[in-house]
């Protein structure tokens, strides 16, 4: 998602001993299969009696996280708060969530847009790149099962500019490595910092060593996914041999070759960054946007969390995102975040508004217009087809005159 249409960096090893490009291993549309996709991502909302079902969960779990769950809990008190809310701080907040979704197109359009000049990096430009990325974190919430809604649309709009399949699937691996890799850097970072004293705030082991130690193994192993040669595929159907066996083994090694190109780009624009600053910008930009609109919520109840423990919490927090919830983290990621900036000593009279009011803004608020920007995705779409089925029949016409 990363790099541009030329052969993607080949981190740790010489040119000659890559000789095939996994991006460009199968250039052909297969048209029955994007057909599928078509279908596919058409369904996300055209099932009215699914979005009303989710819509009543929604409903649901608002009710139940923001209402019935806290007076249970006997937080009655905390909850009132919210009305208590300094207005500025919740607008100032707003524009912090406005900043990060700039961010996030931002690296969109750094990766996934490529750096060279083509006429796919021509259709996903500002205005697609945000339509795409809008939709994306839409489908991300209203679909769940760990955001893959809103990775099965974003995959199809690339297959839709005319991103070949293999190009398509190396570039998504790259965008999320990098994303998360300042996720995963962060927790070590200021984990280890906050532990040893170095930034102020309280440093409880397993809000700190915890969650570095974790963070750190994963880099490692996306370092290892990196060692992976480019040409897997070809070593290992020669030595399954002919037939079908070879054919499977083939099948079977385009996973970890995608995911090692994947991430060789994405270690290539973190050791460059000059090459990608619109991508590492991004990616940096959003996280940073994203704690800052968390900032402006516990500011808006007199909350005054130390830096460190703001950015630790916040990303702490945010791993409950891995939990299955019936919709794209509804319910986990409140109650995990809760909990961390709980464990951090942060009073639980502040945590409780600052960390609703935070995914009222960062979760919500953006659905609707993220459902608009599907709507707008769908018509570019139907542009970018338009033209394509134009170049087709003049260069039919150009072939028969000839």
């Amino acid at each position: 998602m990363m790099f541009g249409h030329g052969r993607p960096p080949n981190v740790g090893a010489p040119p000659q001993q890559q000789p095939s490009d996994p991006e460009l291993h199968d250039e052909h549309r297969d048209e029955a299969a994007d057909h599928e996709e078509d279908l596919r991502v058409s369904g996300l909302l055209a099932d009215k009696r699914r979005l009303a079902g989710i819509g009543l969960v929604f409903v649901l779990a608002i009710g139940a996280i923001y209402f019935i769950v806290p007076r249970l809990l006997g937080l009655d008190e905390a909850i009132d708060r919210l009305d208590e809310a300094v207005w500025y701080w919740v607008v100032i907040a707003v524009l912090f969530n406005v900043a990060a979704f700039a961010a996030y197109v931002a690296l969109f359009r750094g990766i996934l847009g490529g750096r060279d000049s083509s006429d796919v990096r021509d259709r996903l430009d500002a205005k697609a790149s945000y339509q795409i990325t809008m939709a994306g974190l839409a489908a991300t919430r209203i679909f769940s099962a760990a955001g893959a809604g809103g990775i099965v649309l974003t995959y199809w709009a690339l297959r839709k500019a005319g991103m070949p399949r293999r190009r398509s699937a190396c570039r998504m691996v790259a965008f999320l490595v990098l994303t998360y890799s300042v996720y995963f850097g962060a927790l070590v970072v200021f984990g280890v910092l906050l532990r040893t004293g170095v930034l102020p705030g309280e440093a409880p082991f397993g809000g700190t060593i915890v969650p570095a130690v974790v963070a750190g193994a994963l880099m490692l192993l996306l370092g290892l996914v990196a060692l992976i040669p480019g040409d897997f595929e070809r070593r290992l159907s020669g030595v399954a041999g002919e037939g079908r066996g070879a054919r499977l083994a083939q099948r079977l090694a385009s996973v970890p070759a995608t995911l090692s190109t994947g991430v060789r780009t994405a270690i290539d624009y973190l050791s460059h960054p000059s090459r990608g600053a619109l991508a590492v910008g991004g990616a940096i930009g959003f996280w940073a946007a994203q704690i800052g609109v968390l900032w402006a919520s516990f500011e808006a109840f007199g909350g005054d969390v130390a830096f460190g423990v703001l950015v630790q919490g916040f990303f702490v927090g945010m791993a409950a995102n891995l939990i299955p919830s019936p919709a794209g983290g509804v319910g986990s990621v409140d109650a995990g975040m809760i909990g961390a900036f709980l464990l951090f000593g942060v009073p639980s009279g502040v945590v409780f508004p600052a960390v609703l009011t935070y995914r009222v803004i960062a979760f919500w608020l953006p659905i609707p217009p993220g459902v608009v920007a599907y709507f707008q995705l769908r018509h570019t779409v139907a542009m970018w087809e338009a033209q394509r089925r134009g170049y087709t029949s003049k260069s039919k016409v150009t072939a028969e005159a000839m």
